[in-house]
């Protein structure tokens, strides 16, 4: 199951099996400004995955921050999920909802520059 809202994703999952993996989490974040990489969006990964409680921040400049789904991709595996399993849920229609607002909030436009040393 997935719900999103403007600065908020949540997906949940049920194990079904003992060898299934198990997540309920809500991706929440806002623009930000950080001192050396610029405006950018604040991300927050909060609940539990394969029940151990989550709570990372993470920061991606204004260039970086559609490629949220590797951080979050990232953290599932540090916190158990498999490399078979860790892309969480097969939710891009709200992936997709969430692009768009991130767009939307950082006034990005195709085209717009980047500054490489942010891919450093």
């Amino acid at each position: 199951m997935a719900q999103f809202e403007p600065g908020h994703l949540h997906i949940e999952r049920h194990a079904l099996t003992k060898d299934d993996v198990n997540y309920n989490i809500r991706l929440e974040y806002e623009v930000s400004q950080d001192p050396q990489k610029g405006k950018g969006i604040q991300f927050r990964l909060v609940g539990s995955i394969q029940g151990k409680e989550v709570n990372e921040p993470f920061f991606l400049p204004k260039e970086e921050a559609y490629n949220f789904a590797r951080n979050v991709t990232q953290i599932a595996e540090k916190y158990g999920i498999p490399k078979s399993h860790s892309q969480i849920g097969s939710v891009h229609k709200h992936y997709d909802l969430m692009f768009e607002d991130i767009r939307t909030q950082l006034n990005m436009k195709s085209g717009d520059p980047v500054n490489p040393e942010h891919f450093e």
